[in-house]
This record gives structure tokens, C-alpha cells and sequence, in this order.
């Protein structure tokens, strides 16, 4: 890392689905990869750990009091991660012990709200190994909401790394102009986006965020195949039988703050992309468009954020 330079890491890869022990032992490993290259910062896609529930669509995910989804869903919370009972301290180790930021998305069993709903959550890991943020996804997509919960803005946050301010967001919470907003007016000037993977959501989003923001954006996709699926899997037969070839193509980029690429989206397979990218680029491209800063109007419009983490109960007790 330069007083002006850092390096990116794009880990494109596929989980041991539905298997969070060795996704993250997987994930470890390609942090230290990542590191061995050079890079500052390494980022993987949306729900990489344990996996993307690509079965709902695929099975009937929308039926009512099904044994079949009930099933399926018991085993996907059962691999979800619980980063109070230390789920992701290997992540944490690998980082401080490779002196990199990671970024990484989690089906998360948040234990303020019960431990038994799951959360599209990106967490940030700064160098030394602590956590600096879990962002709840504020609204899952589609299908995602017959089995992800709504979160919260308390991870709408950004983080000092070098010579930039780095951010982030769940998939298609990238296309809410406000919650991009919430990061900008933080000073952000390095956007990470995560998905679970396909060319078709990083191709236009990506630069157009870039151009928006006058920022370097990254667009980390993960890996899905029907190789993937192991047929230990509660309903393997199910799953296999229905899943297509490729359900997660990956797509994974960086556009420069110009909006032009830097490097254009990686598909089919799994990949450490690697890009060095200058924040001197950052401020020559705010000469004409600073959204949050002189091409703002703070008097006409301005921007609320909800920052508390929403819990059900409060509990106040004597000593």
C-alpha cells in the first residue's frame, strides 16, 4: 500500500454449499492467497457463507406449511453463521495474521433477534482482525424473503483503509439510491458490491455507481454449479435434479471513477482477480461531480439515517 495506491483482491469462488465449516475454511485460504499477491483488501460475494438458497425458486419455496421447505430451511439455519459464538474467527485470525482487510457475506443468525431467522449480512474485517461492521441486507430480493429476514441500517458504515474510504452493499440494495447516498455523505470513495453471481446484475450497475459516486466501484460475485451440490445434502436427489448447470455465473469487475473498466466482468469460473487502483483518480474526477460535497444542496434535500440496531425486547434490569 502507497501514501496513493492499494490493491483488490476479487475472490470469485464457490461455497461448500450449504456447509459453513468448510466454506470458511475455504474462504481462509484464499484470504492468504490474496495476501501472497500483494492485495490490501480481499472481498467475496452475497452469502457465500454458507450459500445462496438457490433451491426456493427451484422447489416450491413459496408453499405453505411444506415438510420439504421446512426441512431445508432447518439445515440452512443450522449452518448459518453466529459471530458471538465466534463463527468467523478463523476469518478474523487469517486477516491479522496476513495483515488484510476482508470483506465477506454471511447468512448470519443474529443472536438480538433470536438466532433462528438468517441475515444477508457483508461483514467488514479490518487488519487487525476485528469486526468493524455487519451490514444486514435491508431488503431481500424476491424470493430471498421466503427465507431471509429484513435488516437494519446499524451496517450502513463505512471504514479508513489507506488512502480511501471503503463501503458497501448487499446485491440489489445497490440499486437504492438512498442507502448509496448514506455512503457517500461518509466520505466513501472505494464501493464494494457483493453478489451471489452473475454477469447480468455487475455489468450495468457497476459503472453506473461508478459514475454516480465518482469512486472506484468493485463487484465481487460468487460461484454456483450443479457440480456444487453434495449429495449429502438433506434432499440431494431434489436439489440436483432441479438445479441448472450454472446458477451463479459469477461477473465479478472494477470500474474506475470515470465509470470506464478497470477490469471487465470475469465469468465461469473461479478466479483471484487482482487490481491496483489510485485515489489520485478519485479526486481528479471530483472536479466536476461530488454528490455529497459541491454538487450538493444540503438546504433542499438531505438524507435521515436509522443507525440502531433493531432488536424485539429491550431489557432493563435492577443490579
Amino acid at each position: 500500500m502507497s501514501d496513493s495506491k492499494l490493491v483488490v483482491g476479487l475472490a470469485q469462488i464457490a461455497p461448500a454449499w450449504l456447509d459453513r465449516v468448510a466454506t470458511i475454511d475455504k474462504v481462509v485460504a484464499w484470504i492468504s492467497d490474496a495476501a501472497n499477491k500483494g492485495c490490501d483488501l480481499v472481498a467475496f460475494g452475497e452469502a457465500l457463507v454458507p450459500g445462496y438458497p438457490f433451491w426456493v425458486e427451484r422447489t416450491g419455496g413459496a408453499a405453505f406449511e411444506s415438510t420439504l421447505q421446512k426441512e431445508l430451511f432447518a439445515h440452512y439455519v443450522s449452518q448459518g453463521v453466529c459471530i458471538e459464538d465466534g463463527d468467523l474467527d478463523p476469518v478474523c485470525d487469517a486477516a491479522r495474521h496476513n495483515n488484510i482487510a476482508v470483506y465477506v457475506g454471511v447468512m448470519e443468525r443474529a443472536a438480538n433477534r433470536g438466532g433462528h431467522s438468517l441475515y444477508c449480512s457483508m461483514v467488514y474485517i479490518d487488519r487487525s482482525g476485528n469486526v468493524g461492521s455487519v451490514h444486514r441486507k435491508l431488503m431481500p430480493t424476491h424470493e430471498e424473503r421466503l427465507v431471509w429476514a429484513i435488516g437494519d441500517g446499524n451496517g450502513l458504515r463505512t471504514h479508513k483503509l489507506g488512502p480511501f474510504t471503503v463501503g458497501g452493499l448487499n446485491c440489489w440494495e445497490n440499486w437504492l439510491p438512498l442507502p448509496r447516498a448514506a455512503l457517500y455523505a461518509q466520505g466513501e470513495d472505494l464501493h464494494v458490491a457483493i453478489w451471489p453471481g452473475n454477469v447480468r446484475n455487475t455489468e450495468d450497475i457497476t459503472r453506473f455507481i461508478a459514475r454516480e459516486s465518482r469512486s472506484f466501484v468493485v463487484s465481487v460475485s460468487g460461484l454456483m454449479r450443479r457440480e456444487d451440490i453434495d449429495a449429502s445434502l438433506p434432499h440431494a436427489d431434489l436439489l440436483i435434479e432441479t438445479a441448472d448447470d450454472v446458477m451463479a455465473n459469477g461477473g465479478s469487475c472494477v470500474a474506475g471513477p470515470d465509470g470506464e473498466w478497470l477490469l471487465e466482468p470475469v465469468r465461469g469460473s473461479e478466479s483471484l482477480s487482482v487490481v491496483e487502483i489510485d485515489h489520485a483518480r478519485v479526486l481528479e474526477e471530483r472536479h466536476s461531480l461530488d454528490v455529497v460535497g459541491h454538487y450538493s444542496r444540503p438546504d433542499v434535500t438531505r438524507l435521515i439515517v436509522n443507525r440502531k440496531r433493531q432488536t424485539t425486547a429491550e431489557f432493563s434490569d435492577d443490579d
